[in-house]
């Protein structure tokens, strides 16, 4: 947790970069710092050692890496953005469901150390991919940027100041806080529902391919309809999953609650990739995201953290996922009226 907070608090120094320097030497920064912290994983040997290389890994990982990637397709598509952020997000959901896997398997045959050195090795090789794919810089055309230099392009002081900005963020909150507290706490979970880890660990390729679809889904509905239009549908889902989750025992509500995380996590890929560029312009784009990508990263932290104290000191998580799904709703409902308050301004 300590790592993670730390992260997200550099992240909200760092992610400025994005609007000062061309998007491959970023990238590129990134997948070198990564490839370090892998290295560094594979050879820690103490906790301060730990402390300071999870710290990396949540800074260059999910930090930067999806800053990076989502920042440079809000600035270089105007017309498509939704379909150019939800395929996008598709490698990290598509990563999410298959790297697991691919660890389990390959634990058999090597030591866990030796995973992470090939991690590194790999981001390592990816490095000359990237100048090799940006021997050009990318560039919205002629009519895309007209339409993203029009309107005001509000800086990180002025978004500051926004109180819908604020309340946007107690919806990015929700399905990072609750979504990485289920996951710490899957193993508590089975046990306490008495399921069975395999149908646990088996419900993850749910969740990836509802992401997945959704994402996809939600792009499309962002460029016909506006991120604007979906802000309140996108916890429903979410909201709905905890309460089945908290009401019964049976093990097929495992499924039924990650296909409803998997519709809000991919709804909200989308919508957030191409909500900030739609109500606040691209030229600040940069560190306008890195305080929504941080205040998400504050989330995943806190989230196991508060949860897992909760646990310890008697109050069950089963009486926890009635509070989630009450905050998930009531953030719907605000979100209806935050929708409607963007929708009558003009950019």
């Amino acid at each position: 947790m300590l790592a993670t907070l730390a992260s997200s608090i550099t992240l909200l120094w760092l992610g400025k970069v994005l609007d000062h320097f061309r998007i491959a030497i970023v990238a590129a920064c990134v997948f070198t710092g990564l490839a370090i912290f892998c290295l560094a994983m594979g050879k820690a040997d103490s906790v301060p050692a730990l402390l300071i290389v999870l710290y990396g890994l949540r800074l260059f990982g999910q930090g930067m890496m999806t800053h990076t990637a989502m920042t440079a397709m809000g600035k270089w598509y105007v017309a498509a953005r939704g379909r150019a952020v939800a395929t996008t997000g598709m490698g990290y959901h598509l990563g999410e469901g298959i790297i697991p896997a691919i660890v389990v398997v390959a634990l058999t045959v090597v030591a866990w150390q030796s995973l992470w050195l090939i991690a590194s090795g790999l981001l390592i090789l990816l490095v000359p991919v990237i100048f090799l794919l940006f021997y050009q810089e990318r560039q919205p055309g002629t009519e895309e940027q007209k339409k993203a230099d029009a309107g005001h392009q509000w800086t990180r002081k002025e978004v500051l100041c926004d109180s819908a900005f604020w309340i946007l963020c107690l919806g990015v909150l929700a399905p990072s806080f609750i979504g990485t507290s289920h996951f710490f706490h899957l193993i508590h979970i089975t046990e306490y529902k008495q399921w069975s880890p395999t149908w646990a660990a088996s419900s993850f390729i749910l969740l990836a391919a509802m992401t997945i679809t959704w994402t996809l889904i939600a792009g499309w509905l962002v460029d016909r309809f506006t991120a604007r239009h979906l802000l309140p549908y996108f916890l429903v889902p979410l909201g709905l999953g905890c309460l089945a989750l908290a009401a019964s025992d049976h093990h097929y509500v495992l499924f039924l609650f990650m296909g409803l995380l998997g519709i809000s996590y991919g709804i909200a890929s989308s919508l957030f990739g191409a909500l900030w560029p739609e109500i606040y312009g691209t030229k600040h784009l940069g560190s306008i995201r890195a305080m929504a990508v941080a205040a998400m990263v504050l989330a995943s932290a806190l989230g196991p953290g508060i949860t897992g104290t909760l646990i310890d000191n008697g109050f069950s998580y089963n009486s926890q996922l009635w509070i989630m799904a009450a905050y998930a709703l009531i953030c719907a409902l605000i979100m209806r009226s935050v929708s409607k308050t963007l929708l009558g301004r003009t950019n």
